[in-house]
C-alpha cells in the first residue's frame, strides 16, 4: 500500500495524477487530504467534489479501479495506517506546503499526515515530500534539510527541458514520473536523456 497525502499548497493536480497512474498500476493507495487542501484543489481544478473519488471519476477514471482507493479524513487516528503496526511500502506528500514540512520536520503529528510520515521515518520506511514554495527561506530550507537527514527524499517539482515540455501536462507528467521512479514503478510518463535527445 502506498498512502498518497494532498496538504494545502499549490499544485493539487500533482497528487492527483500521482494516485490516477498509481490505480493504472493496480496500487492500493491511503488517501489522506488536508482541511486545508480542499479548497485549494476545487479553485485549482474547478470542481465541486468533495472527494478524491468523485474528482477521478470526473476525469474518467473507471470506477473498478477506485477499489485500490481508500481515503481518510486527517483527524482520524482510529485508522489503520495511524498505526505504525500496519504496513505500508510509502508515504508521498504531493505537493506538501511549508506548514506540513515543518510539523514533519520536527515531529509534531498532530493530524494523520503528519502521523502517517512519522511512521514512516520511525518506521524506516520511504517518505517522498514534493514542497510547493518559491522561493525559499532559510527556514525552508533547513526543514527539508532536516528531512532529508532522517531519511525522506525531497522531490521538487521542477520541471526537465531536455524532452521540450510542450503543456502543463508534460511537466506535472515529468514530475509525477520521477515520484514513480522512486517507488519502483515502471511509466511512460516522460522522455529520458538518452542518445536521443544528447544528439539534438
Amino acid at each position: 500500500m502506498i498512502i498518497v497525502c494532498i496538504t494545502g499548497a499549490s499544485g493539487s493536480i500533482l497528487g492527483i495524477r500521482l494516485i490516477e497512474e498509481l490505480l493504472q498500476k493496480n496500487k492500493q493507495i491511503a488517501c489522506i487530504v488536508s482541511d486545508n487542501a480542499w479548497p485549494v484543489i476545487q479553485y485549482e481544478l474547478q470542481t465541486d467534489a468533495h472527494t478524491i473519488k468523485d474528482i477521478l471519476l470526473q476525469r474518467s477514471i473507471h470506477n473498478i479501479l477506485l477499489q485500490h482507493l481508500n481515503e481518510y479524513t486527517p483527524d482520524d487516528f482510529f485508522t489503520p495506517v495511524a498505526s505504525g503496526s500496519n504496513s505500508f511500502e510509502a508515504a508521498v506528500v504531493i505537493p506538501a506546503s511549508m506548514k506540513s514540512i515543518a510539523a514533519i520536520a520536527y515531529g509534531y503529528a498532530d493530524n494523520l499526515i503528519h502521523r502517517v510520515c512519522d511512521i514512516a521515518l520511525k518506521e524506516k520506511r520511504a517518505l517522498i515530500v514534493v514542497p510547493r514554495e518559491t522561493p525559499m527561506s532559510g527556514i525552508h530550507l533547513h526543514n527539508l534539510h532536516t528531512l532529508a537527514l532522517y531519511g525522506a527524499t525531497v522531490v521538487m517539482p521542477v520541471p526537465a527541458f531536455y524532452n521540450f515540455p510542450k503543456t502543463i501536462d508534460d511537466v506535472i507528467n515529468f514530475i509525477v514520473g520521477r515520484v514513480l521512479d522512486l517507488l519502483h514503478i515502471e511509466h511512460n510518463l516522460y522522455g529520458r536523456w538518452n542518445d536521443e535527445y544528447t544528439a539534438r
